[in-house]
């Protein structure tokens, strides 16, 4: 037991020297006394000059926050670029260029995917058949003039309309968006929560579509509510369903708390089903244990007790 949670802390260590060094070690990982000297360097400057990327939708929404993970258009992660600045650039927008050797890609640009699939540009090729130098020219035909894909974000606005935004905690502050805590991890991003890690038509913070009006959260479940909404209802709420589905008389008694109007449905058609199938089990038994001639006087006995009854064969 004390060996495994010897393991267990050994891990959880090397997640976290991964977490802050990233790809800074070369692949060789840095001594004790390297990787203190690499805190004491690199941690002051991660944590004052963070810089905060995201994929912006023209109505200001932030539809994509950027992590460590997210691909950039030159198919390489957001951590293989420069993300860490002692000075923080004037100019903007402010670059982020790919620190992989030979790829040409100078800041970089958020492409989303069209599920696990590269989304297709105009001339219908992919995302990945195209330069990753400015213009993103196509590498696989001759008239395309630049990546320009029309496929639909969850905001409803398409790709083409978006801009990569790179900004610092200062910037992103004036304009409300949350900047969480400061983290001594490298490549961060834009993410601040778990919560970031949702598209931004999903994610309920000022960097999203926002919190929902109290008027909203406190108004009453109808008819066109989500069924779980309708499910999960008070007694009230059922009561005040119920009156606006019949026109809002007030001769309409209320739905007892418990008591569904989906289940007397699925009593009905249950109901149903049983009369269907229940002749049916009969005349299997008949055909059974009676001959033809038995089979026939079977039938003709239980039309006669269904003519009795004012009801149908």
């Amino acid at each position: 037991m004390e060996r495994l949670r010897a393991d267990a802390a050994a891990v959880e260590e090397y997640a976290e020297y991964r977490r802050i060094v990233g790809d800074d070690d070369g692949g060789k990982p840095f001594t004790p006394e390297e990787y203190e000297a690499y805190k004491r360097k690199v941690l002051p400057i991660r944590l004052q000059n963070r810089l905060y990327v995201s994929w912006r939708s023209p109505t200001g929404m932030d539809c994509k926050l950027v992590g460590p993970e997210t691909l950039c258009f030159c198919t390489h992660r957001y951590k293989q670029h420069k993300t860490d600045y002692e000075v923080i650039p004037k100019e903007r927008p402010i670059c982020v260029p790919c620190r992989v050797s030979h790829c040409p890609c100078q800041s970089y640009h958020y492409v989303p995917l069209n599920g696990t699939q590269p989304i297709r540009c105009r001339c219908k090729h992919f995302a990945d058949q195209h330069s990753a130098a400015p213009g993103f020219s196509c590498k696989s035909c001759s008239t395309c003039s630049g990546f320009h894909s029309c496929f639909t974000c969850g905001c409803g606005q398409p790709t083409y309309a978006h801009e990569t935004v790179v900004e610092t905690k200062e910037e992103r502050l004036a304009q409300g968006r949350p900047v969480g805590q400061d983290v001594p991890y490298a490549a961060m991003g834009g993410l601040t929560g778990f919560s970031s890690l949702a598209e931004g038509y999903m994610r309920l913070d000022d960097s999203g579509i926002g919190t929902p009006s109290a008027e909203l959260l406190e108004s009453p479940v109808t008819s066109m509510d989500h069924p779980f909404l309708k499910a999960f209802q008070g007694p009230s709420s059922s009561a005040h369903t119920t009156s606006q589905i019949a026109g809002g008389s007030g001769a309409t008694a209320p739905v007892p708390h418990g008591r569904r109007s989906e289940e007397d449905d699925m009593a009905y058609f249950e109901k149903r089903y049983q009369e269907r199938i229940i002749p049916c089990s009969k005349s299997l038994l008949c055909e059974k244990t009676c001959g033809e001639e038995e089979m026939t006087l079977c039938s003709a006995r239980r039309c006669g007790d269904a003519a009795e009854k004012g009801e149908g064969c």
